[in-house]
């Protein structure tokens, strides 16, 4: 790469096809020229004139389309979403995070109808605060959830840098509902479930290198429900939810941040692949 544009001879060797080209090199350049209507002039100019046959194919399969994309009724405008909603969020994630900002809302409402009934007077928004973004996040990357997600996952652009985007998308919508559902019920303050929120969110997407980030959430949710079915059914007993959650337990938390952080970095490429 030179300036702000690819190399003439860069373009060329990707004509080619050559397969000296590092996979890095690859990858910068297919991420450029998603951006740069210039330098895909000049590949396409390449193509024509260095490998003859792979233009000779796109002709082929442009005959064959154009009577189909002709007669194919356009899309309503409706449909059509800005380019940077499609680049931090998913389709599937907005009912995902409807139902979680609901969830979030029915916790609200128990807290305040039936607090009484709930873990020995703590909050039910406390309970669910800690994993609550994970429904979120099992949605932005979910193999099963998203019918594009094996075209997304192909991408220049895909691997860890969409992923958290993705996940910041969640972030951004669940965390300010909890900060306006602690200052309603006036017992929940952000240091009791901000730095665990992040640490389960953490570590859902370091587990998500190894078993995919869909079941890393589901599993960390299961077993925080654990946790919480323990402080209700032990009345304080050997798990005690509030006190896991005091501010004097911030270290513990901001340790189990720092090594899901640390595990993300570490295993940054291993989200490029399927």
């Amino acid at each position: 790469m030179s300036g702000e544009h690819a190399s003439r001879q860069l373009i060329d060797d990707y004509a080619r096809g050559d397969a000296t080209m590092a996979v890095d090199t690859v990858w910068a350049l297919e991420a450029h020229l998603e951006t740069c209507a210039l330098c895909r002039s000049h590949l396409a100019a390449c193509v024509a004139t260095e490998a003859p046959g792979i233009a000779a194919l796109v002709d082929t399969v442009r005959a064959g389309l154009e009577p189909q994309l002709d007669a194919a009724v356009r899309a309503s405008s409706r449909r059509h979403r800005p380019r940077w909603v499609a680049a931090w969020l998913t389709p599937v994630m907005a009912p995902w995070l409807a139902m979680t900002v609901l969830v979030a809302l029915m916790a609200l409402l128990l807290d305040a109808v039936a607090r009484p009934m709930f873990f020995g007077g703590v909050s039910p928004v406390l309970a669910i605060a800690p994993v609550l973004p994970l429904c979120g996040v099992a949605a932005s990357w979910s193999r099963g959830l998203d019918p594009a997600h094996e075209l997304t996952a192909s991408t220049a652009r895909a691997g860890l840098p969409l992923l958290l985007r993705r996940t910041a998308a969640v972030l951004v919508v669940v965390l300010p509902a909890l900060v306006v559902e602690g200052w309603l019920t006036g017992t929940m303050s952000a240091a009791q479930w901000l730095l665990p929120s992040l640490a389960f969110t953490a570590t859902a997407l370091a587990l998500g290198s190894v078993v995919g980030v869909t079941r890393a959430a589901t599993g960390l949710v299961g077993a925080w429900g654990v946790v919480v079915v323990l402080a209700w059914a032990t009345d304080h007993g050997p798990v005690d939810l509030e006190r896991v959650l005091q501010p004097d337990q911030l270290p513990a938390w901001g340790l189990f941040l720092a090594l899901g952080i640390g595990a993300v970095i570490a295993r940054r490429n291993a989200y490029s692949t399927l």
